[in-house]
């Protein structure tokens, strides 16, 4: 069957399609398209997964169109983020 994988850095991202067979775990999928040997910082052991946005455990079964996303760690608090972009704005 025909999935995608995905995983975005900051500065791009890394989509792929790929065959798996029916029986295809998110794990099997994540490791059968080679996205841990290009990217060795990913550590699913840490790292959420989904399908389509939606968080799921790693024994998930994919199906026929499912996206898989790696999820990087928030690194930054939106809401400070925000309010900084907003002072800098704001000063004169």
């Amino acid at each position: 069957m025909n999935v995608g994988v995905c995983y975005a850095e900051v500065d791009r991202q890394l989509w792929m399609r790929l065959e798996v067979t029916d029986s295809s775990t998110i794990e099997e999928t994540i490791n059968l398209s080679g996205l841990l040997k290009l990217y060795p910082e990913i550590n699913l052991a840490n790292q959420k997964v989904g399908i389509f946005g939606k968080i799921v455990a790693l024994n998930t079964p994919v199906k026929e169109g499912d996206r898989v996303e790696i999820y990087r760690q928030i690194t930054v608090d939106p809401l400070t983020v925000e309010r900084t972009a907003k002072t800098l704005t704001n000063n004169p």
